[in-house]
């Protein structure tokens, strides 16, 4: 179909003796929003990675846009992955670089850009998360809250069709986390890019969500809305809602 953005079919994934993912399976569709929750080492970390090709599963397939990527060259897959992006915990920005030089470097492999077209691009995300005062700011200039949103921007810049969120209300204060999380719903309604997002805080699980899914031992457990979840009759899927 063709508003189906990623596919995870029955894949397994073992480290040693580990088995990490046993048959896990996962749709998400374009303009979605996905909150993937589990207890640490549940396997959402390998899952994602499993997703974008850093690790092949030993069983099942990944189809992204359309095309399956299990046991593409690296070349091919490179390819697939620019449609993809990531807003990691830490932001991930370069210390050295001010806001505009972080921005500007994704925007590296295309040479033959113009400067003033440049400059719209970066101004253009910035806007989108509010930021456009920091500019000329260094990443230590700034609170933590936004570094995250420099980094939704420089993840935005390159307009992805899906958007991988790792923990993203980490480490901020209750009213930055919901700041963030009322963002990443903004940024569904501008790009409408599919999201799959990772996260223990129920309150941005709340706001972000269209659809949930709940992984224990590699395997998802529980599917449905924040609401259909909080008020499920298993005991242990209402755990993670008190």
């Amino acid at each position: 179909m063709e508003s189906i953005v990623a596919e995870v079919n029955h894949i397994k994934k073992s480290f040693g003796t580990k088995q990490v993912l046993k048959d896990m399976n996962l749709k998400i569709e374009k303009g979605e929003n996905l909150v993937v929750f589990g207890k640490s080492g549940s396997g959402k970390s390998v899952l994602i990675k499993c997703l974008v090709g850093l690790i092949e599963p030993e069983d099942g397939n990944v189809i992204l846009f359309g095309k399956d990527i299990t046991g593409l060259k690296e070349s091919e897959l490179n390819l697939v992955r620019k449609k993809v992006g990531f807003l990691f915990q830490s932001a991930a920005l370069y210390d050295s670089m001010t806001v505009r030089e972080n921005l500007e470097f994704p925007l590296r492999d295309l040479k033959k850009l113009p400067r003033e077209e440049i400059d719209t691009l970066v101004l253009d995300v910035l806007k989108s998360v509010g930021l456009e005062e920091a500019i000329d700011k260094m990443p230590s200039e700034l609170s933590g809250g936004m570094r995250k949103r420099v980094g939704l921007a420089r993840t935005l810049i390159l307009k992805p069709e899906l958007i991988l969120y790792d923990e993203p209300t980490t480490g901020l204060d209750p009213i930055t986390s919901k700041e963030i999380s009322h963002l990443i719903l903004d940024v569904q309604k501008k790009y409408n890019a599919a999201s799959i997002i990772i996260t223990h805080d129920v309150e941005c699980a709340r706001i972000t969500s269209n659809r949930m899914m709940i992984i224990k031992d590699g395997i998802s457990v529980a599917e449905g809305t924040f609401s259909e979840l909080s008020e499920s009759k298993d005991e242990w899927v209402r755990s993670f809602f008190k």
